[in-house]
């Protein structure tokens, strides 16, 4: 396993098992942005609902299934920073175990203009101390 710096649980919940007993594919995603919003909250002290990011980009990895009774964890961290963009690298656990890889990157965004905008300087620093 790499080295994250954060992680945090995530609820498997009935409606997240598919027919086949296991995760459905499409959860996994929903995983990684609770895991987000979550470091947003724990690292940042900012609610990730409260800031201007969009979502620019979701790479997913699939390793092994994830069951519904499974004790499900998100590791992650930020690789390095843009002038705009927050990239974020993840791993999701089950039981421990490896089950996914990902990547994403938000770019904060200006609510007038729609255009990017740097990241605070605060923001900057905090995520500096964490990695």
């Amino acid at each position: 396993m790499e080295d994250y710096s954060y992680e945090t649980a995530v609820d498997v919940r009935l409606r997240d098992v598919d027919f086949m007993g296991h995760v459905n594919n499409a959860i996994y995603a929903t995983y990684l942005e609770q895991a987000r919003e979550d470091y947003f909250a724990d690292v940042l002290d900012v609610s990730l609902v409260e800031t201007d990011t969009v979502l620019v980009s979701l790479e997913l990895e699939y390793a092994r299934p994830i069951e519904a009774d499974d004790e499900v964890t998100v590791a992650l961290r930020v690789p390095e920073l843009g002038t705009s963009s927050l990239p974020m690298a993840y791993e999701i656990r089950s039981n421990g175990e490896r089950a996914a890889t990902a990547r994403t990157v938000q770019v904060l965004t200006d609510p007038e203009t729609g255009e990017s905008r740097p990241i605070p300087p605060e923001w900057r620093t905090r995520i500096e101390r964490r990695e």
